[in-house]
């Protein structure tokens, strides 16, 4: 499959701004109420909160992580406009001095990540903020929303990349994503983690992503016969064109391509690819694939599409299907087969005193902690080691600077360079924790100090 138009050029977007709603409203009522309560007990010191993954989906042997960019220009533009306040103030649960200090909020605070495309694995704090105590309450919801959601949506995508393997992988998501920010957000989570591009045109402006899109069913069904179609489509778009062959008979309109394409020949103009959206793709597809080669189209591709995920394409691969790539729309952008990660922010550090939460089955390691990075002389991961940021390095580390005081440490990967990161990461999974359906081992070490300490903290 073609792009609709010569595929833009990943740059840079400023984060929040006509990115996702930035409103301070776009929270849970207990942080409003949380921020009344520090500030009334003059509760204000450093706080240290870290984001993690509890554990792995099922069938899931990694996750990537993504949406920090997005995370990054929500705290840069935080703050309540006047008549936000104006709302709160009406609805009587707060007095005139906390909507006064509300008009005051902004993110002061420091934010050290993984960066984006990397891969990580349960219990991991991949986010560290550190932050007066009300500041970082309040960022608690969106933080969580933003950085779940597209991590969720990588993760899935990075595993359609590795079952597709090198085949071209398009989004095809937006009509069934859940909303328009999950829509536009689930193409640049993609893309990230593989997919060549997406058929979601807010997605190419909004990121510079490649823009793919085919034909409808409508069209060829306004037409009297799929031949005058096919011949009216390329004649509008004769440099870049997908027809798409399955509205009534598959194999029937496959041949009515290759008399259309042995016309057009002569011309300088040829059928790029042929899609197939329902029945047996895998049957169609060979067949189609022979009706084309023995009609001398050996240059048209074939792509599929149709309740597509990484299992339904590994299948259709393991029969030999002569597909050129893959359009993956509904499981894809909403993730259906793990549509939810056990993702938590959690309090590990306050005013100096290191803290943990110990319910059952819940419980965190207390302290600032860094992930370390092990591989093999191949580059292949062999295990990490969450640790105290205090302790002396011994691998590589994955937490790195990206806000100080509030303000930017340099600026952020740029989509691009991040997706490239994103395809390194892959690159050092050992091939079990590349299967789809088998849970594999890998190694989380957790240090003997923080071990010592979470002692020391339940003994205080």
């Amino acid at each position: 499959m073609s792009p609709a138009t010569d595929p833009p050029s990943p740059h840079d977007h400023t984060a929040g701004v006509g990115d996702a709603p930035t409103t301070a409203l776009l929270t849970d009522l207990y942080q409003l109420t949380m921020l009344h309560a520090y500030w009334e007990r003059e509760m204000e010191a450093t706080a240290v909160f870290e984001f993690s993954v509890r554990q792995l989906p099922e069938r899931r042997n990694f996750l990537v992580a993504a949406g920090l960019e997005q995370l990054i220009g929500y705290l840069e533009a935080l703050h309540f406009e006047p008549r936000e306040l104006e709302w709160l103030d009406s609805t009587g649960r707060f007095g005139p001095d906390f909507i006064r200090r509300l008009a005051q909020l902004r993110f002061t605070g420091d934010v050290d990540a993984v960066p984006e495309g990397t891969v990580f694995f349960a219990g991991q704090p991949i986010v560290r903020i550190t932050a007066p105590l009300p500041q970082a309450q309040f960022i608690e919801s969106r933080l969580i929303n933003l950085l779940h959601f597209q991590t969720l949506i990588a993760s899935k995508a990075a595993r359609c990349a590795l079952a597709a393997d090198g085949r071209t992988l398009v989004d095809f998501g937006l009509r069934r994503a859940h909303g328009a920010e999950a829509g536009t957000l689930a193409a640049r989570a993609a893309y990230l983690a593989g997919f060549d591009g997406t058929a979601t045109v807010e997605a190419g402006r909004r990121y510079g992503i490649p823009l793919f899109g085919t034909m409808a069913h409508s069209f060829v069904q306004a037409h009297r016969s799929e031949s005058d179609a096919f011949r009216h489509f390329v004649e509008c778009f004769p440099g870049e064109n997908t027809l798409l062959i399955d509205t009534f008979d598959t194999l029937h309109a496959a041949r009515a391509v290759v008399s259309l394409a042995q016309g057009l020949r002569p011309l300088g103009v040829r059928v790029k690819a042929v899609r197939i959206d329902s029945g047996d793709l895998a049957q169609a597809s060979r067949d189609v694939r022979r009706i084309l080669d023995d009609g001398g189209c050996r240059d048209t591709g074939i792509f599929l599409s149709g309740n597509l995920d990484e299992f339904a394409i590994a299948g259709l691969l393991a029969q030999g299907v002569p597909a050129d790539g893959f359009g993956v729309g509904t499981r894809l952008d909403v993730s259906a087969d793990a549509p939810t990660l056990d993702c938590v922010y959690k309090l590990q550090e306050y005013a100096g005193r290191a803290t943990r939460k110990r319910s059952a089955g819940k419980a965190t390691w207390p302290g600032r902690k860094q992930i370390e990075r092990y591989r093999d002389a191949q580059g292949l991961l062999t295990r990490d080691a969450v640790v105290l940021e205090e302790e002396p390095q011994r691998g590589e580390r994955l937490l790195r600077p990206v806000m100080r005081r509030g303000r930017r440490v340099g600026s952020l990967p740029t989509l691009a360079v991040a997706r490239e990161h994103a395809r390194r990461e892959f690159a050092s999974l050992p091939s079990p924790l590349r299967s789809l359906e088998s849970r594999a081992a890998f190694t989380v070490d957790i240090s003997p100090r923080i071990r010592e300490l979470a002692v020391a903290v339940d003994t205080e």
